[in-house]
Order: structure tokens, then C-alpha cells, then sequence
């Protein structure tokens, strides 16, 4: 492993290495690695030690990458699925259903699975509750549901929980859902996306009305183009929602005759039905290109065919040994065998063939590529047909009349009607993030290179970061073919340079290629025209993407990579030190790695504010002083002290005081710093403050940083929220209220649940505890 960047040993260290329940380590090297997955997806072969090897070759040198999950699943006989994703059930329109698919989200989360919901099955806010005499709260309130379940799985494990949501552009609360995360801290969990339809696009067009209809009944009418405007400009200022073009997705649905598609998994590659598994490996072009820097350079296509077919091979055993988080899941799966095989590198496999991306070169040569993979993959998966069976729902005559079938070659064709084929649907391209770093840092995916240098924070397994300076896979061997000195040629382009249309006529190329679809960020500058963004849109649908997501720089999102001002990016563009990475799809995938940004510098005098807050059960107060920057020309906070005579809470407020500073300095979205503070229960019940009841000191604490966020005008003013959500909220902490004084609590003593107030005194009933406030 001598040649491979450092950075690329650490992700293999620290994500998929197989290590002991101890955390002793297994496997001595990245070899050890391949040998176990191919021994485990040989597994189902009639002669195992012959796929054995051919899977082991594939895997060598990363020539064919599966996804994490089957990296650091597969043979560790650990509880474990090797599907990165899953679409989950329909949520049927009652409160039981509703918390039954709240339960499977959770399960499938637990073991590592990303999820996908539709919620345009739910109700809009105010609709009637027949039975119950009282008012639907919609379905962007349940998805709050789900936004706090993400988060405690999230809190239990290593792996940042990744959520999609969809919502159709008919549906009533589609205005609400756009605007959902403009909320500061809300629904950070879920990725969204609208569901658009080809009528919606067509009333666009025509600047005619549209009609918000849920089961058939109408509740609105509105102008198609100004709710088209309002998607766009949503995402202009906060880089969300996503666009999903739901009707392209299902006529060109391999098993169009079979199901209907309304939801994606997180990053959007795979659009999925009901209980929809995501299954996905990527080929490393980069290891295909004979001669590169040379005029000769090109892709080895022989090489890729073979690759290929043996990808789609492992691909289509990994279904037979994963586990499954729900049965029904495992049903959707087997039933379909559908799998998601795309590719990654594509970016410096076209720097090392000397081909700008972008380019009408480019295009050119990236159509030719995909057309062999798909050919291969379809060719590979006939075979395996004819040696296994079909997969159980193939319909000869409605699987050959798709749209997308019709346009393979004869031979295929022939293939199908004879044998059948395997797998129902085979390619996808996913973003690849982490394992495109593990790969020795190529380009992720299709997408261009993000920076040809930059500087990475890796979170080590002691809790403390690290700067890791990256520098991409092309460059690194550009220099040691050509020269350390050798100018950079004008194909050396990263995402700072291309313009968003590049972007997207590399999409639609690819797009053409995959029976799927493609997770692809369209990176912005931050100074692009609103008119010119809302074109990038209507582009992507004209040239037949199947959905479209963009990032430009703003305040909600922040930045999470930092590019290095070299010699070599200094020679393309004057880069500035700061640059955003798209909307952050590949932060799934990353689990241990975190990306931030570089922290904000500190001023010498800073304006602030100090506020006391007296706890009840405390002898002495304590004094919270935050101060602030000016960032933008917006106030943000920068730094808190807390402090007190009380000895009991030094140590934790000296470590909250340096975690809520570390947070603030990063910029960006801090305000979930509020939300998580007054989330805080305290086991042995809160205080009355002020009279209300708060759930605990760091609550209090939350509460003084979202008074001072408040005033500094960084946060709404919660007082100004419309009168049913402030009610809703009363609510709430009424009957958080009553769990935590009018029932038994947990003694701080013994543990049980056996606390009760009596006379002013928390009095124990099992132990015999007893305190007085």
C-alpha cells in the first residue's frame, strides 16, 4: 500500500477494515480486504473457488469498487445489510400505519440502510380527520417525526443517517414543503426533492394554472409558473429541493408494468418502488486508460467488457447473501434482482485521455464508454439468465416493449426473448464519495473534479481532526509521468471553472446510458443570475435527465472542503481559499469523515452581551456571555463563556463552553445548537422558570443562546410564529410538564423509575433518596 495516499489508507483503516469486536484488527491490508468480499460473493457459485479468484482480479488494484456497505459488510458475518439504501413502504393515511413505517425507517437505519419516503400519501395540514372531529397537522409535521428518529440513530452510531423525501408538485402542502428547510435547523436529516410530472412541466411552459388536489378533492389553484419559480428560487438561496422528473422515471422503467415509482433513495440514483433495495458498484475508469498523457491515450474497451461482466456477476450475488432489515424488502429484492452497476473516475480517465470535460469531446467519447458498459452489462446479465433463470417477474413481451429496451442493440434484444435476463434493471451512478477517496483519490462518480488540491478534515478515531492536503489521482500522475515543472494543459478543469451547463451536458449524455438514474450536483457560482439559474432546470428536462440538483454557495449549507491555493489551481483560476461542495449527498457515505470548513477568524474586539441564569436546584448563578462576528454583513454568533462558583458543573462547562465555540466559529447553520440544547432532559426532572417548565439546565442554557440568536436577528423570533404552531408548542411542553412532575421519575440514587415530588422534595419510594429544592 506504499503508492496509495495516505489519505486513502486512513478511510480503509477506519471505515472498512474488518477489525474484531475488540477493535483488534483482521485484515493487514487492503488485499485482505478484496480476498474477503470475493470469498464471500463466490459464496453462491456451483464452483466457488474458480469466481473466487476472477472476483478477487476485479477487485485488485480497484479496478471494480461495490459500494461501502458490501466493502465493509461482506464476510464479516456481522448484522449487516449490503444495500446502501431502500425506498420504504407507502404510508397509508392513518396514525397507526404512520408510526408502523416510522418503526421499519428505524430498523432499517439501525443496520446501516439509508431510506427514501414518499410523503404525498399523507393528508395536507387542516384537511378533516373524519372520526376524530379535529384537524389533520400534515405531512411536514410527521416528517419532523422522522427528522428526530434519524437523529437518535444517528446519536447511537457511527454513520450519519441519510433520509430522502418526496412530495409531488399536485399535492396542497407542496408550498410548505419547499420552503420547509428554510426554518433554520429543520429537517437537516432528509435530503427533498419535488416530484415533478410532465403536465406540471407542460403548464410551466404554457403559464398556465395549476391545481393542488389530494384524492381527488381541490384544495387550491395556483400558477404553475410561480410555484415553478418558487422551487427555483428555494433552491437558488439554500440549495434545495431537488427536482425528480417522476414521469420520465416511470415510462422509462425497465418493470414499468410491474410497479410505480414515487421516491428515490437519498442521493437520487436509484428510483425506487415500495421496499426498493439500492444496490450499487462502480468501475474505476481511471484503471482502463492505456498510455495516458500520451496521444494514444484512450480506454482499454476489451478490458471494460470483461470487467464489467464480472461486476455484474458479484453484483448479482451480493443479493443472495445480504441480509435484509424487513422481509418485505428481501421479497422486493429476490423478485426484481434489480442492481445499480455505474462508474467512477470518469472526470480523470478524461484528463488522462488529454479530453477537457464538458467539451463536445468529451461528450463524444463519454457517450461511447457508457454505451459499452451498458451493452456489457446487459450482455453479462442475459448470460447469467440463461445459466440461473430470469429474474421471478420477467415478462418476456411487456419487459421488451419498454421504452428503454426498445432502444438496445438487436443482438440484446435477441438475447432477451431468448434467456430472459437477471437483473430487471443494471445501471445506475451514484456519487462515490468516500470510495472514489479510498480508490487513491480519483474523481467521484461523474462529476468533474471537485479541486485539483485541497484540504480534507478527517475525524480520527480519538476524537481529534486532522488536515489531510488531498491532491487529486490525475494530477498526482500527471506530474510524475510528465514532471514536477511541466505547466498544467488546458484540460486540467475542475468544478470552479466549468459552467453549469457543462454540467449538464454531461448528465443528459450519460443519462442516456443508465435504465436508472444519476446522483450529479451542478455546481453554481454564487454569482449566477436567478434567470439563468432557473435555465439550467429546464435544460436538464429538455435533454432527458431524470431529475436535477444544484449548489451555489449560500449561508444555510455552508462549505465543507477547502481548496489549496497551489502552483498547479493558481496556473487554471484564481481559486478563492473557500469553496462549497455540492449539496452534501456524499456526507452519507462518508460516515467517519467529516467535512468542514476553515473556522472563521477572530476579530480583537468583539460586541457580545452576558446574561444570567439562576437554575432552582443551584446555589449560585451562572453567567452565559456570548459574542458575536459580522459575516456577510449579517451578525452570527462566534463564542460563549459560561461560568459559576458552582464546582459541580466546571468540567462540563468548561467542555460545553469549547464545543459550542468550535461549532459557532465554523459558520454556516448553527442554529440546530439551540435545538439540541433545549432538547435536553434531565432524568431527574427539570424546573419551573419564569412559569414554564424546562426540562433541564443545558435546556435553560439553549433557551438563553436562542434569546440572544433572537436579538441579534440570526434567528426569527419564535413570538412572531403563526398562533397554531406556538399553541402546538404549548402543548408539548404542557405534557412534558406533566410526564416529569405528576409521574414517578428515574432516581439519580438507584435508577428507578420510583422518583416522586412530595411536600417541595424529590423522594425515592425504592431506595429512599430524598432532595429538597
Amino acid at each position: 500500500m506504499s503508492s496509495v495516499a495516505p489519505i486513502s489508507q486512513q478511510i480503509w483503516d477506519m471505515k472498512y477494515r474488518f477489525k474484531s469486536a475488540d477493535n483488534k484488527q483482521v485484515e493487514r491490508s487492503i488485499e485482505d480486504t478484496w480476498k474477503r468480499i470475493a470469498k464471500a460473493l463466490a459464496a453462491p457459485e456451483k464452483s466457488p473457488e474458480k469466481w473466487e479468484r476472477s472476483f478477487y482480479e476485479a477487485l485488485e488494484d480497484y479496478k471494480f469498487l461495490p459500494a461501502g456497505r458490501i466493502i465493509a459488510g461482506a464476510g464479516t458475518k456481522r448484522k449487516v445489510t449490503l444495500f446502501n439504501c431502500f425506498v420504504m413502504g407507502d404510508i397509508p393515511d392513518d396514525m397507526s400505519s404512520i408510526f408502523d413505517n416510522l418503526k421499519e425507517a428505524a430498523l432499517t437505519m439501525q443496520q446501516g440502510g439509508g431510506i427514501g419516503y414518499n410523503f404525498s400519501t399523507l393528508r395536507p395540514k387542516g384537511a378533516p380527520v373524519h372520526g376524530m372531529g379535529s384537524d389533520a397537522s400534515g405531512p411536514l409535521s410527521f416528517m419532523d417525526v422522522w427528522d428526530s428518529m434519524c437523529r437518535t440513530i444517528m446519536s447511537a452510531g457511527s454513520r450519519r443517517g441519510a433520509m430522502m423525501a418526496t412530495m409531488r408538485c399536485d399535492h396542497p402542502d407542496i408550498q410548505d414543503f419547499i420552503t420547509a428547510k428554510r426554518e433554520p435547523g429543520r429537517l437537516r436529516m432528509f435530503n427533498l426533492s419535488v416530484l415533478v410530472t410532465d403536465a406540471f412541466m407542460e403548464a410551466v411552459k404554457k403559464n398556465d394554472s395549476w391545481d393542488l388536489v389530494f384524492e381527488g378533492t381541490l384544495y387550491k389553484t395556483v400558477s404553475a409558473r410561480a410555484l415553478w419559480d418558487e422551487i427555483m428560487r428555494s433552491t437558488y438561496a439554500f440549495a434545495e429541493p431537488g427536482v425528480i422528473f417522476i414521469d420520465r422515471i416511470n415510462r422509462r422503467n425497465n418493470l414499468h408494468y410491474a410497479e410505480t415509482i414515487s421516491g428515490t433513495n437519498p442521493c437520487g440514483e436509484q428510483p425506487l418502488p415500495p421496499y426498493g433495495a439500492c444496490l450499487l458498484g462502480s468501475v474505476n475508469l481511471t484503471k482502463l486508460v492505456k498510455k495516458p498523457f500520451e496521444t494514444s491515450a484512450h480506454l482499454d474497451l476489451e478490458q471494460l467488457d470483461s470487467l464489467v461482466r464480472t461486476a455484474i456477476r458479484m453484483m448479482d450475488n451480493v443479493i443472495d447473501v445480504s441480509g435484509f432489515p424487513l422481509e418485505q424488502q428481501a421479497q422486493e429484492a429476490n423478485a426484481k434482482r434489480r442492481i445499480g452497476l455505474g462508474i467512477t473516475g470518469l472526470a480523470d480517465a478524461l484528463i488522462m485521455c488529454g479530453i477537457r470535460y464538458g467539451s463536445d469531446e468529451a461528450v463524444s467519447i463519454t457517450r461511447q464508454w457508457m454505451a459499452a458498459i451498458r451493452r456489457s452489462a446487459y450482455l453479462a446479465s442475459t448470460d447469467l439468465a440463461k445459466e440461473k433463470g430470469a429474474f421471478p417477474l420477467f415478462d418476456k413481451d411487456q419487459y421488451l416493449a419498454g421504452e428503454t429496451v426498445q432502444e438496445l442493440d438487436a443482438d440484446i434484444q435477441d438475447a432477451l426473448k431468448k434467456h430472459g435476463i437477471r437483473n430487471a434493471l443494471l445501471t445506475s451512478i451514484a456519487p462515490t464519495g468516500t470510495i472514489s477517496l479510498l480508490a487513491n483519490n480519483i474523481s467521484s462518480g461523474l462529476e468533474p473534479v471537485f479541486s485539483f488540491s485541497y484540504t480534507r478534515n478527517v475525524l480520527m478515531p480519538d476524537g481529534t481532526r486532522k488536515a489531510e492536503e488531498v491532491t487529486d489521482y490525475a494530477l498526482r500522475l500527471f506530474r510524475r509521468l510528465k514532471g514536477e515543472n511541466v505547466p498544467l494543459p488546458d484540460y486540467f478543469v475542475d468544478a470552479q471553472i466549468l459552467k453549469p451547463m457543462d454540467h449538464v451536458k454531461m448528465q443528459a449524455a450519460v443519462q442516456e446510458f443508465v435504465d436508472s438514474s444519476i446522483s450529479k450536483t451542478i455546481n453554481c457560482p454564487e454569482d449566477i443570475s436567478f434567470e439563468h439559474f432557473k435555465d439550467i432546470y429546464l435544460k436538464a428536462y429538455e435533454t432527458g435527465c431524470k431529475g436535477c440538483t444544484t449548489y451555489r454557495p449560500n449561508d444555510i449549507t455552508g462549505a465543507v472542503l477547502e481548496t489549496s491555493k497551489t502552483e498547479e489551481n493558481q496556473s487554471q483560476s484564481s481559486l478563492p481559499l473557500e469553496e462549497p461542495t455540492p449539496r452534501p449527498k456524499d456526507s452519507f457515505e462518508a460516515g467517519g469523515i467529516v467535512y468542514m470548513t476553515r473556522p472563521l477568524d477572530r476579530p480583537g474586539t468583539l460586541p457580545g452581551q452576558t446574561y444570567k441564569l439562576k437554575w432552582p436546584e443551584s446555589n449560585h448563578a451562572m453567567y452565559i456571555t456570548l459574542n458575536d462576528v459580522i459575516q456577510d454583513g449579517r451578525r452570527r454568533p462566534f463564542e460563549i463563556f459560561i461560568n459559576s462558583k458552582n464546582v459541580e458543573h466546571f468540567a462540563w462547562t468548561v467542555a460545553l463552553t469549547r464545543m459550542i465555540s468550535a461549532v459557532f466559529r465554523r459558520g454556516g447553520d448553527v442554529s440546530f445548537v439551540v435545538e439540541e440544547l433545549k432538547a435536553v432532559f434531565d432524568p431527574r426532572g427539570g424546573a419551573w422558570m419564569q412559569g414554564r417548565y424546562v426540562p433541564s439546565l443545558l435546556a435553560a442554557i439553549g433557551d438563553v443562546v436562542e434569546t440572544h440568536l433572537v436579538q441579534i436577528g440570526f434567528l426569527p423570533d419564535p413570538a412572531k410564529r403563526d398562533p397554531e404552531t406556538n399553541s402546538k408548542r404549548q402543548s408539548v411542553g404542557s405534557s412534558q410538564m406533566q410526564d416529569r412532575t405528576g409521574l414517578q421519575r428515574q432516581c439519580p440514587e438507584c435508577g428507578e423509575a420510583s422518583l416522586i415530588k412530595s411536600e417541595g422534595c424529590d423522594t425515592c419510594a425504592s431506595c429512599g433518596f430524598s432532595k429538597c429544592s
